[in-house]
């Protein structure tokens, strides 16, 4: 009798903890739906599926250099003359309208992607429409790599500089710092060149400048060498992240890539955390098209599976803490890992969102930001699906910088119903967050939803007045325009 017992305790222990997590996130795949929210003719959305306007024309810019210089200087003049606004867009990954101004003129600068890479230098020249992704399987042929980038490859580099994006690679400042230079052309049909040496203070406004002062053309990017990385993690007290941090990290020079993970189920809630970091190794890194993407798809499920779930939170983090004994020390190239796709993380129900939103803490106040926003998301009511942490170091190069010492970004991902109640709750809780950020010395990053009012972001940004004047000095007529500009000027 007791071997029956324990042989049917046995089973039940197997359906547990085997067919319970697969049925968990079948669930999630069958309770998707295929259907597209399709834009209507004559409009245009972001990622935030929030922002659906009417625009006057879509414009596909041309591929070619000329072409384009010819078209955007016709567009220009045709915009002056209707008294027509001008948006700029890439892959449209902002999330407040930075890329749309209602009944305007917006150009997709998409196919300007051409790209030549000097191996001398090291310097990659590319057009402003281009993907990283396009940038990462053109560099892996020449045995390079970018120097720095965001955590997914499906942005434009465009678009990247407008909102100085910032990585994943170990201790460095934004994207900001590997741009050496580009062109712009301004409201008169002019292209310009900026760099540090060169029209110094429109290079600044540009990076981070949310497309206000003109249309960037063409880009010179540093770049490096693309090495073998060996995976390795800590499991530790979100309160030991910052010592963890510098042990590991930080007096660690074989360190190239590098994020944290903060626990975000009820269970330890924002009370664990995970250190994952890539260190060189003596190896030579396999080319991109070797690369094994079969188990893409279940790793978007797992993520999805989170959604409104406590247990598929719990789950998520015991697979990947699970998968982290059995990939550490796997061995993966630069290249592969930072090709990752947005699409890992693709929202496939049509009745929600998913919503970014990122604060920048310096270290002195680490464990207290934690600790500040514990209640503030217990309380919302709102569904927080993952917290990244991401070391980003000062930033020298733009204008609007966030990063005005070495800080560390924690990255949100909520999930949100398309409805007014929700809406209404997201801009009370990220008011709350952006309080709580405030209270910790640091900053909030802006290319997402526009719910910080305009005092609240100067206080942020004390430097936002003076921006806005010089937008205004280099655009006078004021062409180059967005719900952004129109929310915060």
């Amino acid at each position: 009798m007791k071997k029956k017992h324990f042989f049917i305790l046995a089973v039940a222990a197997i359906v547990i903890f085997i067919f319970i997590p697969i049925i968990h996130v079948l669930k999630t795949k069958w309770s998707e739906s295929d259907f597209k929210n399709e834009i209507p003719k004559g409009y245009t959305n972001d990622a935030s599926q929030l922002n659906l306007t009417k625009i006057d024309t879509l414009i596909k810019v041309p591929s070619s250099k000329p072409e384009i210089e010819n078209q955007i200087r016709q567009i220009l003049k045709y915009a002056k003359e209707k008294n027509l606004k001008i948006s700029i867009a890439g892959a449209q990954h902002s999330m407040g309208g930075h890329t749309i101004y209602p009944n305007g003129i917006l150009l997709n600068m998409l196919p300007y992607k051409h790209m030549e890479l000097d191996e001398k230098t090291n310097i990659l020249t590319i057009g402003s429409g281009a993907l990283w992704e396009d940038a990462i399987r053109y560099l892996d042929k020449y045995g390079k790599t970018v120097s720095v980038m965001q955590a997914f490859s499906s942005f434009s580099v465009g678009g990247s500089i407008s909102v100085n994006g910032h990585g994943w690679q170990k201790n460095l400042p934004p994207i900001s710092s590997s741009v050496v230079s580009f062109t712009l052309m301004d409201e008169s049909g002019k292209i310009i060149n900026c760099s540090r040496e060169e029209n110094p203070e429109l290079f600044k406004l540009v990076i981070g400048g949310y497309g206000l002062f003109g249309v960037i053309l063409d880009i010179r990017l540093k770049v490096v060498d693309n090495t073998a990385l060996q995976y390795k993690y800590v499991r530790l007290s979100a309160d030991h992240y910052t010592d963890y941090y510098k042990k590991f990290i930080s007096e660690n020079p074989n360190v190239n890539l590098v994020f944290g993970r903060l626990r975000i189920s009820d269970k330890h809630f924002l009370e664990e955390a995970t250190i994952n970091y890539f260190e060189k190794v003596n190896e030579k890194p396999l080319p991109l098209p070797l690369q094994n993407a079969k188990n893409a798809e279940t790793k978007r499920l797992v993520f999805r599976s989170t959604v409104n779930s406590e247990y598929g939170k719990r789950l998520r983090w015991d697979l990947e803490t699970g998968m982290n004994k059995m990939t550490k020390n796997a061995v993966y190239s630069r290249n592969e890992l930072l090709n990752d796709h947005v699409s890992l993380i693709e929202n496939k129900d049509p009745n929600s969102t998913d919503l970014l939103q990122e604060y920048f803490i310096p270290e002195r106040n680490f464990n207290q930001f934690i600790k500040d926003i514990k209640p503030i998301l217990r309380n919302s009511g709102m569904d927080l699906l993952n917290i990244t942490i991401r070391a980003v170091n000062k930033d020298e190069d733009s204008y609007m910088n966030y990063a005005r010492e070495n800080v560390f970004g924690f990255v949100f991902l909520f999930n949100q119903k398309k409805t007014v109640k929700q809406e209404d709750a997201m801009r009370l809780l990220t008011n709350h967050l952006v309080d709580m950020a405030i209270k910790n010395e640091g900053t909030f990053y802006l290319p997402y939803r526009l719910h910080i009012g305009k005092d609240k972001m100067r206080k942020v940004y004390p430097q936002a007045e003076s921006f806005f004047e010089l937008k205004r000095k280099y655009d006078p007529a004021e062409l180059f325009d967005n719900k952004f500009y129109q929310h915060y000027k």
